[in-house]
């Protein structure tokens, strides 16, 4: 698997003349087909980046809670084109960071983009993603966007549109469901699951995940929302930083993780879903084996054979369990 981004997997060049200089080429209309422009903007999330995740709960919606603070972070992260087959897109972001003079590399989400997708993966309770067949009239025009846990877990599925509409380039999901992500799960919060919107658009700068979460707990027997969040993931095109460690990282264990992803897969399939356990401090119960064999893998202590043999006991032991 080539760490290269071919040309068509490359950060695209802002738009030439007669349109205005922070309107990508790709967002013109007419200039190509609406699948070809909808896949370069997909692509252009590819690249290099200062992240900054931003998260505000806005409103509650039950008298005994209190909005928790806005949370911030960032850092730098690497997004590359892992696989490219037209309709089928994957990106992986792979996080660098530093403590003194070293640098450390963390694999972190996936996106998996599919156009006019015949099935979707949903996040439908604790533990437990289902596969669910898409129609022919809910698929026409449309993208699936499934977003995978850093050890390549399922996190979560939507169906979405790009729309060009005023000079943006912007994909917008319907209401997805989603388990709690590692900064709320961890303080035992009142609520137990969102239901997002989730848009990603395309900036001068690099682009935006903004997120529109609604914080659901039970009550009673009940899903009832208790705040709303807002969520804003910035990606802004930098470089300098340790580039190469990505790189480095993604070519020792892209072997690997191709692997770790089909196991992932097979699992589904067999069941259409898969039921896998959630911890607050790794998400996916698989995490910390299949993360430290990769690691293991990058330092020349084991081998991408056994390690991948060991990550697919791990997997079938933590799936085996019917919902």
């Amino acid at each position: 698997m080539t760490m290269a981004l071919t040309r068509r997997g490359s950060i695209l060049a802002l738009a030439g003349a007669g349109v205005a200089a922070t309107t990508p080429a790709f967002a013109q209309a007419g200039r190509q087909s609406a699948l070809e422009r909808d896949r370069q903007a997909i692509m252009a999330m590819a690249g290099d980046y200062r992240v900054r995740f931003d998260f505000n709960e806005t409103v509650a919606f039950v008298g005994d809670y209190t909005p928790r603070e806005p949370s911030t972070s960032g850092g730098y992260e690497s997004v590359r084109v892992i696989k490219d087959e037209g309709e089928f897109i994957q990106l992986q972001h792979l996080l660098v960071a530093s403590d003194g003079d070293q640098t450390f590399v963390i694999k972190h989400w996936r996106q998996d983009w599919a156009y006019q997708p015949r099935s979707l993966l949903t996040y439908e309770r604790r533990n437990y993603w289902a596969l669910h067949n898409v129609s022919s009239a809910e698929r026409r025009g449309v993208w699936s966007q499934t977003v995978w846990q850093t050890d390549d877990s399922p996190r979560y599925g939507g169906l979405g549109r790009w729309d060009y509409a005023n000079g943006r380039s912007v994909w917008t999901s319907g209401p997805t469901a989603r388990p709690l992500a590692r900064r709320d799960a961890i303080r035992n919060p009142p609520y137990e699951r969102y239901n997002s919107i989730n848009r990603h658009a395309i900036t001068p700068a690099g682009w935006v995940h903004e997120q529109d979460n609604e914080k659901l707990g039970t009550r009673e027997g009940q899903l009832v929302a208790i705040v709303h969040e807002d969520g804003y993931n910035t990606y802004e095109h930098f470089d300098g930083y340790e580039v190469a460690a990505a790189d480095a990282y993604w070519r020792d264990t892209a072997d690997y993780w191709g692997g770790v992803r089909q196991a992932w897969d097979d699992a589904i399939a067999r069941r259409r879903g898969v039921w896998v356990e959630e911890e607050a401090q790794n998400g996916a119960i698989t995490g910390p084996t299949l993360m430290g064999l990769a690691d293991r893998i990058h330092a020349s202590e084991i081998q991408t054979g056994p390690a991948l043999a060991e990550a697919q006991t791990a997997i079938t032991q933590a799936t085996s369990q019917s919902a």
